[in-house]
């Protein structure tokens, strides 16, 4: 693993739950990648979920990553060994408790397994030019015209609360180069 990769993530939401977006840049030497994508009806942790989510899968070989998230929920969770804990005992926090998101947290957990992660807590918000593009990416996304469906929290929750703007497919962005 000589590839150091730099990954910056955001989610946005708007209402929560409500439409929202995850945000990703990724940064290689000089090669920067920004993704992106939105879902009609979903929740913030979801997206700050799919935007770390998102920027691991996006990487053809095993790396040693550092990604920044403004998502204590993340890197406490991560840092913490709670969501290991977690999936350690069948998706329950505690012996009354589900877990939140285990679809999500399943994915995760198997992408730290396959890269070397560090994950590093940024204040959001607070002039952080990675975060501050990447809620740009997300705010974008969860405003969208077609909307996907987040499969997995519409049949949990019994299905979104408003109508589709649009077709609901996934919108994912990728743009190569520099900041537009």
């Amino acid at each position: 693993m000589n590839q150091r990769v730099t990954i910056h993530t955001d989610g946005a939401c708007s209402g929560n739950p409500g439409p929202g977006g995850y945000g990703v840049v990724l940064q290689l030497g000089q090669h920067r990648t920004e993704l992106s994508g939105g879902f009609r009806h979903t929740t913030n942790n979801r997206m700050e979920l799919l935007a770390v989510i998102e920027g691991l899968e996006a990487l053809k070989r095993p790396c040693a990553v550092t990604v920044y998230s403004d998502s204590k929920y993340i890197v406490d969770a991560v840092n913490k060994g709670w969501a290991r804990r977690w999936r350690a005992n069948r998706w329950m926090r505690n012996k009354s408790e589900a877990a939140i998101n285990p679809d999500l947290w399943a994915r995760l957990l198997d992408l730290l397994a396959r890269h070397e992660v560090e994950i590093r807590w940024v204040r959001g918000h607070a002039g952080d030019p990675g975060n501050e593009r990447a809620d740009a990416l997300a705010v974008a996304a969860s405003s969208a015209d077609d909307l996907a469906v987040d499969e997995e929290y519409e049949r949990t929750t019994g299905g979104a609360r408003r109508a589709p703007r649009s077709q609901p497919r996934r919108s994912r962005q990728q743009r190569r180069g520099g900041r537009r």
